[in-house]
């Protein structure tokens, strides 16, 4: 018998992690990433409720608490830096923490044997078709796929393509921001200082690397559009954003130009009426991102992936009746996800 033939595109964390079970189920799989290799940005993921369940399931809950930040919580402070306050490490962790590039080693590393990764390499074109997709990518030869699931990010190119354009998905929450680690100079030790005004927010901590501060910088914007902009316009835009404040804001202003693990984006949610166009679906960011701010862009995309490929299996090959269960049983968890997503946004500086 043929095995069914998926292209995924995207090696994060949805992708790899929807590949586990795809090819656990006898999928004949491929994953598609645009990185040169495997992506280790990223500073920490956390994971709540069901999602734990999944990485049990996956085999690697107990691998993954070894990696575990053991995060003690964060303090509250004012212009000055006086303590006004403390956070639970639950507001920022969850119920285990790791740093991203761990899990993504480690979903690569149980799937690499049993799925075809290809590196340096985007699709460029798809083409539905009767019995399938025919996909071009940016080298190299075109193939044909069963099935096409972008897992590719809140820039989606899967989405771009076969949905629409980005501004047609995307939900901006009224905020951006830089993130990138300085020299703990402050030695912060598994804990975490935030400085909150009416449109910004500062948010410093040190996770396993003792001699590293990671920085984040947020303000208040009012579309993602700096988010295609090069780094010389973000960095003023921040500079603008933060000019007269106080507090260690002048050395971490000065650390962010100095910085090369410099990354910057825009809190935006994925809005779409359906999550997938014939043979081509979403998973993760890609369909449905509740952006950072709700705490569960990681969880979500694992309970993604499983809750797909189970449907997938459940349909005995019916990709339609499939990607239509998978959506009505993933809608109510994510639109309450997108709504926290949104309140906590709030909290930050956005404006929804």
């Amino acid at each position: 018998m043929t095995k069914t033939k998926v292209l995924i595109s995207g090696a994060s964390v949805a992708g790899p992690a929807l590949a586990y079970f795809l090819h656990r189920d006898k999928y004949d799989v491929t994953v598609v990433e645009r990185a040169r290799e495997l992506r280790d940005s990223g500073y920490a993921v956390d994971f709540r409720g069901e999602a734990l369940d999944v990485l049990e399931e996956m085999g690697i809950l107990a691998e993954l608490r070894g990696h575990d930040t053991k995060m003690s919580g964060t303090v509250l402070v004012d212009e000055r830096g006086v303590e006004t306050g403390r956070l639970p490490a639950e507001a920022f962790a969850g119920e285990l923490e790791v740093p991203k590039q761990d899990l993504t080693r480690i979903l690569h590393r149980i799937t690499a044997d049993g799925v075809k990764y290809v590196f340096d390499n985007s699709i460029s074109a798809l083409t539905q078709h009767e019995s399938g997709v025919t996909v071009e990518f940016e080298r190299g030869a075109a193939g044909e796929f069963d099935l096409v699931i972008g897992a590719d990010g809140v820039y989606s190119k899967v989405r771009q393509l076969a949905f629409g354009p980005h501004a047609d998905a995307l939900r901006h929450l009224g905020l951006s921001g830089v993130g990138f680690s300085t020299a703990n100079y402050l030695g912060l030790s598994r804990n975490g200082l935030l400085r909150q005004t009416p449109d910004t927010a500062i948010y410093l901590f040190s996770l396993g690397a003792a001699e590293r501060l990671t920085v984040s910088l947020s303000f208040a914007t009012a579309s993602p559009a700096l988010d295609r902009c090069g780094r010389d316009e973000q960095e003023k835009a921040v500079r603008a954003a933060f000019a007269g404040h106080g507090w260690e804001t002048p050395r971490l202003l000065e650390a962010m130009s100095e910085a090369d693990d410099y990354y910057f984006s825009s809190t935006c949610q994925v809005h779409l009426d359906h999550w997938s166009r014939g043979r081509i679906t979403l998973v993760g960011d890609a369909g449905y991102c509740a952006a950072p701010t709700s705490g569960m862009g990681t969880s979500q995309a694992l309970i993604g992936a499983r809750t797909l490929a189970r449907n997938l299996a459940s349909a005995g090959g019916d990709h339609a009746t499939a990607f239509a269960t998978y959506e009505a049983e993933l809608r109510p968890y994510v639109a309450e996800n997108q709504a926290t997503g949104r309140q906590t946004a709030k909290m930050f500086g956005g404006g929804v």
